[in-house]
């Protein structure tokens, strides 16, 4: 990322607070902020953060472009989350974007993210790595809560690890929840809360829920994130294990959330692969 004496920065924003951490910290280190927002999912707040703030509709591609482009925007960023099951009901692609739409054959994250990037690259918009401001928010390896987790469940983590990875080869989803080595919940398009709301009620209390990176996600963009919302669905389902891959995906609220998961007896651990395919708690 070029310097703020240089650049404007943009953001292309999805709801949650990433989008708002994100203006507050280029803001603090003198960028001048450009944000498209999109209606019914970004934080009205981002409005007030940024220095100009413009809003489209789900799909709008080339609205998108043209306001970086006549903002001046030469880098921009892509992050915040979309309700994935509102491609069925509240999309109102333009020109752009329906054709970008038509070239993709499997509509799944990934594919999606790379391709909107891939067209404002090649307007001249280049998408940067969304943790360039905030390398604090990764998620750090090692445990993070009082309590660690037990035998049993350190074979769960590897047995989730391993379908996770599994299923995010395919471009499916970044979580699984498991029980005694056996696959209770597999994240799609419901996004992860729903998935660890099935699974736990499957797993009568002691549901592990493992959630990593895809192995053909760009890194750039939608790296998998966890919070206090997430300790809190797992209290629900009185889920007993977080394993989160370390470094590759964000932890929001990080004191709020390990404060609540000791709270509720929940293990929440950062976990790196090794080269020899082992796992690093």
């Amino acid at each position: 990322m070029n310097t703020a004496q240089e650049r404007t920065i943009g953001i292309v924003a999805g709801g949650g607070q990433f989008p708002l951490l994100f203006a507050r910290a280029a803001k603090a280190q003198g960028y001048r902020v450009v944000a498209v927002a999109h209606r019914g999912e970004t934080n009205a707040e981002l409005a007030d953060l940024a220095d100009r703030c413009h809003w489209v509709r789900l799909g709008q591609l080339g609205r998108i472009i043209k306001c970086m482009r006549r903002e001046g925007v030469r880098e921009t960023v892509l992050l915040g989350t979309i309700t994935k099951t509102n491609i069925f009901r509240d999309v109102r692609p333009d020109l752009k974007g329906l054709a970008m739409w038509k070239r993709i054959d499997a509509k799944q994250d990934d594919a999606i993210l790379r391709a909107v990037a891939g067209a404002m690259e090649e307007e001249g918009i280049r998408v940067v790595a969304s943790t360039g401001l905030l390398p604090e928010l990764l998620f750090p390896r090692g445990l993070l809560t009082r309590t660690g987790p037990t035998a049993a469940q350190i074979e769960d983590i590897n047995f989730g690890w391993r379908m996770a990875k599994e299923i995010g080869s395919l471009d499916i989803g970044q979580c699984v929840v498991v029980r005694d080595r056996v696959v209770l919940a597999v994240e799609a398009i419901e996004g992860t809360d729903a998935a660890i709301r099935r699974g736990g009620q499957l797993s009568s209390g002691r549901a592990v829920v493992v959630k990593i990176r895809k192995p053909c996600q760009d890194s750039r963009f939608d790296l998998p994130a966890v919070g206090l919302a997430t300790i809190g669905t797992m209290a629900e389902v009185k889920g007993a294990v977080l394993a989160v891959e370390a470094g590759q995906a964000l932890l929001f609220d990080a004191e709020a959330t390990l404060r609540a998961a000791d709270r509720q007896g929940i293990v929440v651990v950062g976990v790196e692969e090794r080269p020899d395919g082992g796992l690093n708690f």
